[in-house]
């Protein structure tokens, strides 16, 4: 039984409907035909109708069944493993976010399905274990969700790479261009030691800016960059050409 007051106020369309007459000091409940109800009575409230919601996935826009002629110098798994199909159909896409012309590719759709996140970070996981790879650094933000637990399985260690004003210690900064827009990037001077070899992790790779600002960070300080990785690529805004001629291994490609 509902024992909880509910408050209303004039501008709640509800009240229009009620009686005039004021209503006895103890009672709460506003009945359909525009009388009261005591508290705690067996009267059950009227039952609003309400629009019917359903999340719709939009059709991502991201294959893998792209044959390698078609995608130049990707460094990609084997194309026919069912679970690259199964994480591309978990991305959802958002037309004109975060303004618009611009195609979102929202991968928290991605994170809700257990056996795509979990197969997500296995192709990672196999692809650079192995490798003697001592780093994963993470792009905030979205780096930070797939980084950490690639690191601990190879046994590396995760660096952040943030925007500005975010580490507390020395940092080294670098600017970069997005797709709409400019930003910063910045990286505890003690997080990595020259010699150390890198993997650079990001959700996505639009204009390549991002990972670029990531590179020449992690190089100023003599680290050993062995290959960028991401779970989508937006091949025709050609980020990877930006990228010095270091290797970029993705999932999905948007077609």
């Amino acid at each position: 039984m509902l024992q909880r007051a509910l408050i209303f106020s004039s501008s709640n369309p509800i009240c229009s409907q009620l009686s005039k007459t004021a209503p006895p000091d103890n009672t709460v409940f506003p009945k359909r035909n525009g009388g009261w109800i005591i508290p705690f009575s067996s009267y059950q409230l009227p039952a609003f109708r309400f629009r019917n919601y359903r999340r719709t996935l939009l059709p991502p826009l991201c294959s893998a069944s792209d044959s390698a002629a078609n995608r130049p110098n990707m460094a990609s798994q084997d194309e026919q493993d069912p679970r690259i199909s199964n994480i591309s159909s978990a991305i959802r896409v958002i037309p004109d976010f975060p303004k618009p012309g611009i195609i979102f590719q929202d991968i928290t759709t991605l994170l809700l399905d257990t056996k795509a996140f979990r197969d997500t970070i296995d192709l990672f996981v196999e692809r650079y274990r192995g490798k003697d790879i001592s780093v994963v650094a993470g792009i905030e933000a979205r780096g930070f969700i797939f980084g950490p637990p690639i690191a601990l399985a190879i046994g590396a260690k995760f660096v952040p790479m943030r925007k500005p004003n975010k580490l507390p210690g020395e940092v080294l900064s670098e600017e970069y261009s997005l797709e709409y827009g400019k930003d910063t990037m910045e990286m505890h001077v003690d997080a990595v030691k020259a010699g150390e070899r890198a993997l650079i992790i990001d959700d996505l790779v639009a204009t390549g800016g991002t990972l670029s600002a990531a590179i020449r960070l992690l190089e100023c300080v003599g680290v050993h960059v062995v290959e960028c990785a991401c779970v989508i690529e937006l091949p025709e805004l050609k980020g990877r050409e930006r990228l010095g001629g270091k290797p970029l291994f993705v999932l999905v490609s948007s077609t």
